[in-house]
């Protein structure tokens, strides 16, 4: 029994047509179905059907997280221009799909000048400085702004960022300029404390110096004082007044002076008084020397002979 074409063409429509009613709605997506034009209902993920010719598929919505970057243009307190990027992180709410879809035509271009008109307002309150540290500030009005204006249209603010702040070249030029002046500055005083507890450092240690070496001095002297003070004394007990003794002391201080020049250095040259009386001053203190010397040999014989005898006689 041959075939009729037209059964043919028309199973062959039926089947296209059975066909059409099934669609596949992908995970996180909501598909909105219309039928004649008007809202039928909303459909999620998974296999779905829709009556053919009859039901269409108007659109479909992502309900994933989305990002939206804004870049916005404004002046500070302080006069200076600045470029903010503001990201807004934004997502569909499942059960709103409606209103998301048939209320806002563009939501981009609605969230961009909610954006536009919190940033702008909110930033000339600030100089250039506190927009860099109240940032969190301006993320947070610009997203209750939001928040309040697009719920109503099916949308939810997850979180806004303003991820960055950009100056004027000249400004951030200039901005440079005083942080290094700044930090020379810093390090100039640093360099200065360092010289000036160096500088007392070393005028103390100086000073501790010059005290041990004024105390190393008195004591040398207050010991040259005490040996002088015990030669007299011995002198004194063998016949020679204290006169002699210290002329004696003088000249034999002279001469071992003389002979600590003459074996310790290589010099030749001894200074003598220049003055008229100086041959005459030194021969009557070598006489002098002399007598006090012949003094105290001969006291010190008498005294050896006297404990002789005085020993011969016990």
């Amino acid at each position: 029994m041959p075939f009729n074409p037209i059964v043919i063409v028309l199973a062959v429509i039926g089947f296209f047509i059975l066909l059409s009613s099934f669609f596949i709605v992908k995970q996180q997506t909501a598909a909105v179905i219309e039928r004649f034009g008007r809202f039928q209902s909303i459909r999620h993920s998974g296999l779905q059907m829709k009556i053919p010719l009859v039901d269409r598929i108007a659109g479909k919505l992502s309900l994933k997280i989305q990002q939206l970057d804004v870049i916005v243009e404004t002046k500070t307190l302080d006069d200076v221009f600045v470029r903010l990027k503001v990201s807004v992180q934004y997502k569909v709410i499942k059960d709103k799909v409606y209103d998301a879809f048939y209320k806002l035509d563009y939501p981009h271009d609605q969230i961009t000048s909610y954006v536009f008109d919190v940033v702008r307002a909110e930033v000339p309150k600030m100089k250039l400085d506190d927009v860099f540290v109240k940032k969190d500030d301006i993320a947070i009005a610009v997203k209750t702004e939001l928040n309040d204006a697009m719920i109503e249209y099916g949308y939810d603010i997850i979180k806004t960022l303003v991820t960055d702040i950009d100056p004027d070249s000249q400004v951030k030029s200039a901005m440079n300029r005083i942080n290094a002046a700044e930090r020379e500055k810093i390090a100039a005083q640093y360099e200065g404390d360092a010289q000036r507890i160096l500088i007392v450092e070393k005028a103390k240690a100086e000073a501790e110096s010059k005290r041990l070496q004024g105390q190393g001095i008195a004591d040398q002297r207050r010991e040259i004082a005490r040996g002088l003070e015990e030669s007299v004394e011995v002198l004194n007990k063998v016949g020679i007044n204290s006169q002699e003794a210290s002329a004696l002391i003088v000249v034999t201080q002279h001469y071992d002076t003389l002979q600590s020049i003459g074996e310790e250095t290589n010099s030749n040259l001894i200074l003598l008084p220049n003055s008229p009386q100086a041959g005459s001053d030194m021969l009557n203190n070598m006489v002098a020397s002399f007598t006090a010397s012949n003094q105290i040999g001969e006291a010190m014989k008498e005294a050896k002979r006297k404990k002789g005898t005085s020993n011969k006689d016990e």
